[in-house]
């Protein structure tokens, strides 16, 4: 039999985003499958567009002009709001390649690694986007005026408009990818094979982190000195994700964070090379780490007083489950 039955849990309360994937299917190849698909298509079909770019560009013999390790749209002649699109394309494919490979790897609904079957709660997304768009303006606001000769006005043109629009409606496909595979797939997975939570907060964080270690900001700065904050970013996401019992909030703050740096600042080792609103001159990333650290503090304090959290054993407490999920290569097994 490749299916789970729940017996009982050591958090009071029904908890079905961390129960649901014991009642489907999963085999260790089924989860690699599902990780490794999306990024394959991503980084293939999703990679066209760009690529078909960069090779028209280069006919003549051009080298492509780069900035901050990222292709310099501007410089060679296209819009960089354009440009942005073709970097958010690869991720809505992998969105909807992973979105289209639960049912028959699994035998669950899509939903089952939202929350764990229930309706999306798109009130929680939607609360939590606003409240991180607030923090981080109040955090923008106050590093203008402590240091404003570190802040160059870069675009009040009508193009910042198209680029809010832009943001509005690929990056949260980016955002919700990244939270479906990492705070949704993989620590479902890592829960079988667990049977605790702790362990899927830390390996998820970990593995989120080492994702972007080829973004430009690591080049720039260092391997120890950016990656603890990508890690930092997903133990944020992935406490909201226990405490909350779904991926919702995760995914609503991580879209907003995106999507906020995006439209109002940005800086010449950003990922995402964007017309925003300001440009920072010099980066200090251990103090936009702390910065980071206080803002999110203050973001997980305001969603417990809100939703209630009560139970901070979800963050670690044990999960009971009664049969083996597989025969054969199973991730877990009697």
């Amino acid at each position: 039999m490749e299916g789970n039955e729940i017996h009982e849990s050591p958090v009071q309360g029904d908890t079905p985003f961390i129960t649901a994937p014991f009642k489907g299917k999963n085999a260790f190849w089924r989860y690699f499958l599902g990780g490794v698909v999306p990024f394959l298509v991503s980084n293939i079909i999703g990679a066209i567009p760009l690529g078909i770019v960069i090779i028209t560009y280069a006919l003549d013999g051009s080298e492509v002009p780069q900035k901050g390790g990222m292709p310099d749209f501007e410089m060679m002649g296209i819009d960089p709001n354009l440009g942005l699109v073709l970097l958010l394309f690869p991720f809505i494919l992998s969105f909807f390649t992973i979105a289209l490979l639960i049912r028959p790897l699994h035998n669950r609904t899509f939903s089952s690694v939202i929350n764990g079957g229930r309706k999306v709660r798109w009130g929680r997304m939607l609360f939590s986007a606003l409240v991180w768009i607030f923090i981080s303006a109040m955090w923008l606001m106050w590093s203008v005026r402590s240091d404003p000769g570190n802040f160059n006005l870069n675009n009040t043109s009508s193009s910042l408009i198209i680029l809010a629009a832009i943001s509005l409606l690929m990056i949260p496909f980016q955002a919700a990818f990244e939270e479906i595979l990492f705070r949704g797939y993989l620590m479902q997975g890592l829960t079988v094979l667990s049977r605790n939570r702790w362990l899927p907060i830390v390996i998820t964080s970990i593995l989120f982190g080492l994702m972007h270690v080829l973004n430009p900001e690591v080049k720039e700065y260092g391997f120890l000195t950016m990656i603890p904050q990508y890690i930092f970013f997903g133990l944020v996401f992935a406490i909201l994700t226990m405490l909350d019992d779904g991926i919702e909030l995760a995914i609503g703050a991580h879209a907003a964070n995106n999507a906020f740096l995006s439209v109002f600042v940005t800086h010449k080792d950003s990922a995402l090379q964007t017309p925003a609103l300001y440009e920072q001159l010099e980066i200090y990333p251990w103090q936009d780490f702390a910065g980071l650290a206080a803002m999110s503090v203050v973001f997980i304090v305001i969603m417990a007083v809100v939703y209630r959290w009560k139970d901070l054993r979800r963050l670690y407490a044990g999960v009971v489950a009664s049969h083996a999920v597989d025969t054969g290569q199973a991730i877990t097994s009697e």
